[in-house]
């Protein structure tokens, strides 16, 4: 069975830094790309950053670029995103994904919540 765990939010005041973690289970994680998407309130998803089967080759929103790292470990099945100089607009729930075939399948999300 397919699961992607997602972990590490919580409230951190501006400026701050978190380092959410989604682990993989039920695939070979090595063979898919990743990605970390967002949504806030009344908002629609938006994808935030995606990283490749290896690792080698990233990208990020323009809202996030130089603040945000994406990362991946696959000896441990984790995609990692590193989220420094928070800011109150980067309050959404996270979500890891990755697409199986024509599947977009995705993870129950954490809340990140920058507020001073």
């Amino acid at each position: 069975q397919v699961q992607l765990v997602e972990s590490g939010g919580g409230l951190v005041q501006p400026g701050g830094s978190l380092r959410l973690s989604c682990a993989a289970s039920g695939f070979t994680f090595s063979r898919y790309a990743m990605n970390w998407h967002r949504q806030a309130p009344g908002k629609e998803r938006e994808l935030v950053a995606g990283i490749t089967r290896t690792g080698v080759s990233t990208n990020y929103a323009d809202s996030v670029k130089g603040r945000f790292t994406i990362s991946r470990d696959n000896a441990k099945n984790t995609v990692y995103l590193q989220m420094n100089s928070l800011k109150p607009e980067d309050t959404a729930v996270y979500y890891c994904n990755f697409k199986l075939g024509d599947l977009d399948l995705w993870g129950q999300g954490t809340q990140v919540t920058v507020s001073s």
